[in-house]
């Protein structure tokens, strides 16, 4: 059975290989042949991007490990106990013997230095969906290490004055090697976009209409002024008086429907005062809205339509029954106060508190290369883990290189898929004792 070669990547099919796989089989093979196969089954994970020779140049036959030791049992003696031999009497009880410490996994940290690169360390940091996404994000100059973008000297430069070098091109390196200390930053957007999952043919297609509308927008926009020069007095107001009408009307019929939720006798004696401000959020939102009367028509229309598709959102989760939106003509606007009253359980409120925090802060935008409101990729609980020489700050999208990986009793810091054998197998393969 050909099983397919596992990568560092989020992708279901690369789950699928993963659950698939088992060891070698090294029944009927030298241990030349071992050595060949577990090095090519470990190098397609780690660092599938790095060239054999450049990898072979990082490869250390040094392996950083540490062992724990209790500290009040170094204050309470200075080991002159494990000097003393057996029989002399001091031999404690089977039951009170301390417990050996696990064995140290020394073979896992074989490719340790390849945890160092920068788009490893993007990876690791749960910023890329995959290595080779995490490169490309360097290359495109999405991510600072240290407040900088991550720069060289291009590599047929001749002059080596520092101050020369500053004024030509620059190739962005995604292999920089992090030190202790070094803190990397990658913009927000590449990371919703890596992390969060695609959108469905609806919202590619509301998306595509949206980036019509506006292309079609700033078309006419560029011929009326071509046509019609600006005159040398600018007018007061820029935006007619019966388009900012509509506009305002709509606001307010959205204001009046969001008031009608949350104004019901029945839940304005059980809500707490806390649950009343996180409820009003929506009220104060369109309130600061009405008070701008400076939107250009199609920023209006804009926001009009992002807030009405929001109070629809929360609507459909507490399965609320409201009227369609208005229309432009305002001949189909309901009156509020001829909707009948809606008994809120404490579960519902709940469930709009939650909702109106999640617009606020996830709000929905068709144009946003992702789906909106955001959430997580499917199949990505699966490589949910930050090493232990990273500290992660996922809302600024920035993380800190702490220290070089290690190897501890029971543990190796190094992620890795491959157990122990295969692992040993490929540092042998590296040593070059053949």
């Amino acid at each position: 059975m050909n099983i397919q070669k596992i990568r560092q990547s989020w992708n279901k099919y690369n789950l699928y290989n993963l659950s698939r796989a088992e060891p070698p089989a090294v029944g009927t093979k030298t241990f030349f042949q071992q050595k060949w196969t577990a090095k090519g089954t470990a190098r397609a994970y780690h660092g599938e991007t790095v060239k054999e020779k450049q990898w072979q140049r990082m490869f250390r036959r040094r392996l950083r490990a540490v062992v724990p030791m209790d500290h009040n049992q170094l204050a309470r003696s200075d080991g002159y106990e494990h000097a003393e031999g057996r029989g002399s009497g001091l031999e404690p009880h089977p039951d009170k013997k301390p417990r050996p410490f696990p064995r140290t996994p020394y073979m896992n940290m074989t490719f340790a230095p390849l945890e160092r690169r920068l788009d490893t360390a993007i990876f690791r940091a749960m910023f890329a969906s995959s290595t080779r996404q995490a490169r490309q994000f360097v290359v495109h100059g999405d991510v600072k290490v240290n407040g900088k973008k991550v720069q060289y000297p291009p590599p047929f430069s001749e002059s080596a004055n520092p101050s020369v070098l500053t004024n030509t091109p620059q190739m962005i390196y995604p292999g920089y090697q992090l030190n202790p200390g070094d803190m990397f930053q990658v913009e927000p957007e590449r990371v919703l976009f890596a992390t969060g999952a695609s959108k469905d043919a609806r919202e590619r297609r509301a998306g595509r209409v949206a980036r019509q509308k506006r292309a079609k927008a700033s078309l006419e926009d560029e011929d009326a002024s071509s046509l019609n020069p600006p005159p040398t007095s600018t007018p007061k107001t820029l935006v007619p008086e019966a388009s900012e009408q509509d506009t305002k009307e709509t606001l307010q019929s959205l204001l009046s429907q969001a008031r009608s939720l949350l104004t019901t006798p029945s839940t304005a004696s059980t809500l707490s005062g806390k649950r009343k401000q996180d409820l009003r959020a929506f009220q104060r939102t369109l309130k600061k809205t009405l008070s701008r009367s400076n939107l250009f028509p199609q920023q209006a229309t804009n926001l009009t339509d992002s807030l009405d598709a929001q109070l629809q959102e929360l609507t459909q989760k507490l399965n609320l029954n409201l009227p369609p939106p208005p229309q432009e003509n305002g001949k189909d606007r309901v009156d509020p106060r001829d909707l009948g009253p809606e008994t809120l359980t404490l579960e519902n409120s709940s469930l709009l508190r939650n909702a109106l925090a999640e617009a606020r802060e996830n709000p929905i935008d068709v144009t946003k290369p992702y789906a909106t409101p955001w959430r997580p990729r499917p199949y990505m609980s699966a490589f949910a883990f930050i090493p232990r020489y990273l500290e992660v700050h996922h809302r600024i999208c920035s993380a800190v290189y702490l220290r070089h990986p290690v190897a501890r009793p029971g543990l190796a810091e190094v992620p890795t898929p491959f157990g122990n054998d295969t692992n040993s197998l490929a540092f042998n393969w590296y040593l070059r004792r053949r």
